[in-house]
This record gives C-alpha cells, structure tokens and sequence, in this order.
C-alpha cells in the first residue's frame, strides 16, 4: 500500500465548474476586435492562452501582433465588457453540481480569476455550499498559474501535504501548476471553449486522464483513489 491517499479535491473555476471559457472567447473577440488589425486571426491567437491570468493573455496577444503591451486602462475597459458579458451568459458545466456533490472529499476552488468573481460564480450555479468558502486567488494568494502557488495555498489551507490533492483543471496553464505543485490532475475538456488537440496537450503537461463529460468525474475518481492507494 502506498502512504500517500488522495483526500482533498481542488478545482479550477472557469471552463470546469462554470462554463465560462466559451463566453470568455466569444466577449474578447468583440472586446478586441477596435484594437488589432481586421484580420487578425484572434481565436487562434486568444485559445492557446486561456486559462492565463487576464492581464497576461491580453499582454501576450498585442505582443504576439507586434503592438504595444495595451494600456491599464485598455485592459480594464476589455475586462469590464467580458465580466458584463459572463455575468449575463455563463452557467454551470452541466452536471458539474450532481457529480462533486456524489463526491465525498473536502473541496476548493483555485482559479487564476479575481475571488469576488469567483465567489459571485458559485452562488449564481449554486455550488458555493460544496466549497465552504475556500476560494484561492492571484489577489488574495499573490501567485497565478502557471505558478504552482495557488494550489500550494489550498492544499496548506486544508493541512495535508500536496500529493494528498486531486485536481480538476480545463488549460494547460493550470494543469503545468498543479502539477509542479506535486499533485495528481484530471484534464476536462467538456467545456464550450475546448480547442482541437487540448486532450493531447493536457496530457503532455501531465494530467493523469483527460475526459469531457461531468457525469463521469466521481467514477473517474473513485478509480484514481484505488489506484493511489495501490
């Protein structure tokens, strides 16, 4: 047997429990569109980039198009119309709800957006109750993803040491963190957003098994836990 269980669960907000993403792509195509050339290609260069914090993935793309990192107030315009946006149209990940609430381990939430939009998610789906308030945030933890820190503070948080942490993650930038935070992460790609390749991409950046439908996790779960405990 081995010493080490899985105990605790960890998710990622935005594209696993709330399908966001899709809305997210679909804002910043129009939010972008007055600021780079008409024929820019912005999905392909906005896809690849999602699941980084805010400010990074717009400083990436005006790079990218060899602009001028955009101004703070060009980033807080562009947040604001997305946020109004995902305030209007996301909603859970269908069965997202159903299946962690069959799973019984302590949960939390580490996303690289902001914690009150975090928060306002969840009680929008209804699923803060499964998350007793354990939200982790770059502006309360100080870290974003890649940066294994957000999911150092939640598995600290919960007293066990990271390797006792199972993770749900939709991006490679957020799978790349958990796992240099010595956890074990499951790949979803079930959300609106997903682009080709993103199962091969996930498991190259080291999640365990990749899937794409909610009403799979605790099975899928149940079986990692067996396996840990091998």
């Amino acid at each position: 047997m081995s010493d080490v269980y899985l105990t605790h669960l960890i998710s990622d907000c935005d594209g696993v429990l709330v399908d966001s993403e899709s809305v997210t792509l679909f804002s910043l195509l129009k939010q972008l569109r007055p600021y780079v050339p008409a024929d820019t290609p912005l999905v392909a260069l906005i896809q690849p980039r999602q699941g980084q914090n805010f400010e990074t993935l717009l400083t990436g793309v005006f790079l990218e198009l060899g602009l001028a990192p955009p101004a703070p107030d060009v980033c807080a315009a562009i947040r604001q119309g997305v946020e109004t946006d995902c305030d209007r149209l996301q909603r859970a990940v269908p069965g997202v709800l159903r299946a962690l609430a069959a799973i019984n381990m302590p949960k939390a939430v580490a996303s690289n957006n902001t914690g009150a939009r975090v928060r306002s998610a969840l009680e929008r789906t209804g699923m803060a109750p499964l998350f007793g308030g354990r939200v982790f945030t770059p502006d309360l933890v100080g870290h974003a993803k890649p940066h294994p820190g957000l999911y150092l503070a939640a598995a600290a948080a919960f007293g066990v040491p990271p390797g006792q942490c199972l993770v749900l993650e939709d991006s490679v930038t957020g799978v790349t963190a958990a796992v240099a935070a010595g956890m074990t992460v499951l790949g979803f790609i079930g959300g609106g957003h997903v682009a080709a390749g993103q199962e091969a991409r996930l498991k190259t950046a080291g999640a365990l098994l990749v899937f794409n439908d909610m009403a799979r996790l605790p099975a899928l779960v149940a079986a990692v836990m067996d396996t840990a405990a091998v």
